[in-house]
């Protein structure tokens, strides 16, 4: 097989399979190229690799290309992916000069750099989205810390609960998520810069200098593994997916007691969509829309682990991951403030809520515990009474509150041989939902005031999410505007070249034919 660098021109069909689909991640990736090229071309100046007036040159028109947006840029499959086709229009402006971008330095360098810089941003984004959504669930929960709910498990009422609650136990593991989230941040904000091919460079012996140009914490530390690491990626999509996942699981709650049946529940009317044929529907589409985002996530993980599952040094996985890492922290991201949203307008039905609680039988299990403390006998007997008295009093229209002292002892007196003895005014206090919720003060309990004692930590949890990724992204701009006005300083000197303007896709008949570039070339 030879060694030398290609003499023609991509396949078309393997223009369509693999450069098309790169460069349709360059919009993902433009402003983290750019970045990266800038911070190269600094170090290899600072390290008297590349001469003064080529990084002048090179500096002033890859901040020219800094100040054109991507989907103005001339991205074409049919020279390469987009770090050929970057590397194209830079030697179209400024000739040999552009050669000293490959000095030390392969494309798959540049463009794992771009992508951890696109990454932490939308880390940033997505953990500030988990905080107020998880803020949102604090105030619906302290709201309706005093608002009867029958809790549910299999959709069949459970114990007497109030509705704030329920929400808080959605607002946990949300925070849990975008904390997962937020330590990722430290795998992400590593640099693989300098790293070389595999086993580093020599001419880029600063890895540091590199890594504080892009406002990385530090270097990976092994050069093969800073260029091949995935790990970390499936780490990220894995926990965004068992983000939305969690609020998949709500949706479908809210879905179901936003029913006409259940009715617990309103969405917003921004929150719905109306039936062109039947109207009297309104469907809560924003729910469908989070159960579908899950889905899509979950397959997405899927498709990562199984892109991961291959040889060490290869392509194949990172060329899809570059695309499809940033496009399911956006989804998670779109998730989750659709959610946030919806939380915030939810109005609650506690006339309802309340009324559902009290026909049913959700106290049945305080009855047995005192059934079992009054007559002092085991709680597997104590159950069989409670359950037969629930059983009889449902079959004659009966609910919770209306079970008699009388009743209670008819049972007892079959299943345990002896009657129980609470009387009428015993069982009117056990049997009031407000009052099994108020002795629910235990830690994470049910009872009011320990909901809303738990409505404050969620919220003092959200803050503290949102400070920490926010002074991260002030590192970041502080960062990424040094490294910018850097670049600005040198191309500025008196003996640069002065860069065009910022490039635009020019006209198709103006451009070499596909047969004169060498995509694939540069490492």
């Amino acid at each position: 097989m030879s060694e030398t660098p290609l003499r023609s021109g991509a396949a078309p069909e393997l223009v369509e399979a693999g450069f098309a689909v790169e460069v349709g991640d360059a919009p993902l990736l433009h402003e983290g190229l750019n970045l990266a090229d800038l911070a190269h071309v600094l170090v290899l100046s600072e390290q008297g690799v590349c001469p003064r007036p080529a990084a002048r040159a090179l500096c002033g028109q890859l901040l020219a290309i800094h100040a054109c947006p991507a989907e103005e840029f001339p991205y074409e499959p049919a020279y390469g992916e987009s770090y050929n086709a970057r590397e194209r229009y830079v030697a179209e402006q400024l000739g040999a000069m552009a050669g000293w971008l490959h000095a030390g330095r392969p494309r798959r360098e540049a463009v794992r750099i771009a992508l951890r810089l696109r990454l932490r941003r939308d880390v940033v984004e997505l953990v500030t989205a988990c905080a107020d959504l998880v803020a949102a669930l604090a105030d619906q929960g302290e709201r309706h810390a005093e608002t009867p709910f029958a809790d549910q498990t299999y959709l069949q009422q459970a114990q007497p609960s109030t509705f704030g609650h329920y929400l808080l136990s959605f607002a946990y593991p949300v925070a849990r998520d975008a904390r997962r989230l937020a330590d990722a941040l430290t795998w992400v904000n590593a640099s693989p810069g300098g790293a070389g091919c595999v086993n580093g460079s020599r001419l880029v012996a600063d890895r540091q200098r590199l890594a504080d140009l892009l406002g990385f914490e530090g270097v990976i530390r092994h050069t093969r593994d800073a260029m091949w690491q995935v790990d970390g990626l499936l780490d990220l999509v894995s926990s965004a997916a068992s983000l939305v996942t969690t609020e998949s699981t709500l949706a479908e709650d809210l879905e179901i007691y936003a029913s006409q049946e259940f009715d617990f529940v309103e969405l917003a009317d921004h929150h719905t969509r109306g039936s062109i044929l039947m109207p009297q529907k309104r469907n809560p589409y924003a729910l469908s829309v989070l159960r579908g985002h899950a889905g899509i996530l979950i397959g997405k993980t899927t498709e990562l682990f199984s892109l991961m599952k291959s040889p060490s040094a290869r392509s194949d996985n990172l060329i899809f991951a570059y695309g499809e890492v940033p496009r399911a922290l956006q989804a998670a991201r779109r998730a989750t403030r659709l959610l946030g949203g919806v939380i915030a307008d939810l109005t609650v039905n506690a006339a309802r809520l309340r009324a559902a609680l009290e026909a049913g039988f959700s106290q049945a299990t305080d009855l047995a515990e005192h059934i079992m403390e009054h007559a002092g006998v085991d709680y597997r007997s104590a159950y069989l009474v409670a359950g037969e008295a629930v059983q009889r009093a449902a079959a004659t229209g009966l609910a919770g509150v209306d079970l008699s002292a009388e009743l209670i002892d008819e049972v007892a007196r079959q299943q345990l041989g002896h009657p129980v003895g609470l009387s009428d005014a015993q069982l009117d206090r056990l049997l009031d939902p407000a009052a099994v919720v108020a002795s629910r003060t235990g830690a994470g309990g049910a009872a009011p005031a320990e909901v809303g004692r738990m409505a404050g930590e969620c919220r003092e949890l959200a803050a503290g999410l949102r400070s920490e990724v926010g002074q991260r992204n002030r590192q970041f701009d502080a960062a990424e505007q040094e490294l910018l006005a850097t670049a600005q300083a040198l191309a500025a000197t008196s003996d640069a070249t002065a860069p065009l303007d910022p490039p635009g896709r020019p006209d198709r008949t103006e451009r070499s034919s596909p047969e004169d570039t060498t995509p694939g070339t540069a490492g």
